[in-house]
């Protein structure tokens, strides 16, 4: 049987991946943006999940032994297949049909913040004090005024379209806090490969639904992009993510979702052109300095392994 207790890694281990994660989902949303334009949004993840569920479990029987780790309970499989990726990338996909991809990412950066207060009020897990949250404040003043203004100028349906998409990160909070505390030694590969296949399932199903008659281009360029959102957005980076979630405090590693905006930001100015004034700019600079004194409220607990 699998060894159900994983070793901690080594500190440069976590923030390395961290670094990858963020780097990968930070140019992730701009690559949903650019397959809009071929694949209607349901379809288009539902794809992605298909690929990147039938990819894990060709990799299961190579590497489950050496991950080790529990099987995951059924309960959990489902509300993150619901949670993470249904829900969520329903919501993320369909609101980039109408805000521009940095602004959709920054969004979805109260991921952090919902977190943080989940570990707080709800599980108890992880107070917060003094420097957290004037940390947490400032990084959402930083979201809240780049929502109030360089999303309020998309005009009216960008503004509703906004507010859905606050739904996202909050069923993910749901289901990351379920995880920490159901199946926080179970094998990432399993809870991959089953929550991305029954997500990417539920996902075309929506499409079936909804998007009928929508027109699709199968493009070289639409194919890439699914490609790499499966291999690279799905595969690689949810699998660290759920391998260092077992491990790793969940604060810790929702502060990922601090740094992905800002590169999501810039690489959507970058590659496709899109808004970046000085309200973008004072916003990115107020989360910049929420992540800091985030990371910064932790150094006085018990360091990760050496």
């Amino acid at each position: 049987m699998p060894d159900p207790t994983p070793p901690i890694p080594r500190p440069a281990v976590v923030y390395g991946l961290m670094a990858l994660i963020s780097a990968v989902w930070g140019s992730t949303w701009f690559v949903i943006r650019t397959g809009l334009d071929a694949l209607p949004p349901f379809l288009g993840a539902g794809m992605r999940f298909i690929v990147a569920g039938a990819v894990m479990a060709a990799l299961v029987p190579l590497l489950r032994a050496r991950e080790g780790g529990d099987v995951p309970p059924r309960g959990v499989v489902v509300a993150q297949a619901l949670c993470q990726f249904t829900g969520n990338f329903a919501l993320v996909y369909w609101c980039e049909t109408v805000i521009p991809s940095g602004l959709v990412s920054v969004l979805w950066a109260t991921f952090p913040l919902m977190m943080s207060l989940t570990g707080h009020f709800v599980t108890r897990a992880e107070r917060l004090h003094g420097v957290q949250w004037l940390g947490l404040l400032l990084a959402f003043g930083g979201v809240a005024s780049l929502f109030g203004t360089d999303v309020a100028r998309g005009g009216p349906r960008a503004v509703t379209m906004g507010l859905l998409l606050l739904l996202a990160p909050a069923s993910v909070t749901f289901s990351t806090t379920l995880i920490k505390r159901r199946a926080e030694h179970a094998s990432s590969l399993l809870l991959n490969r089953d929550s991305m296949l029954l997500g990417g399932v539920l996902l075309l199903v929506l499409a079936a639904l909804f998007e009928r008659g929508v027109a699709v281009h199968v493009t070289a360029r639409a194919v890439a992009g699914v490609l790499y959102l499966a291999l690279l957005g799905s595969v690689v980076a949810f699998g660290a993510y759920l391998w260092l979630l077992r491990t790793v405090p969940a604060y810790r590693l929702s502060l990922i979702s601090y740094i992905t905006p800002v590169i999501a930001l810039l690489v959507g100015r970058t590659l496709g052109g899109e808004p970046f004034g000085a309200t973008t700019l004072a916003g990115t600079l107020l989360v910049l300095l929420g992540v800091a004194l985030t990371l910064r409220r932790k150094a006085a607990t018990p360091a990760l392994a050496d």
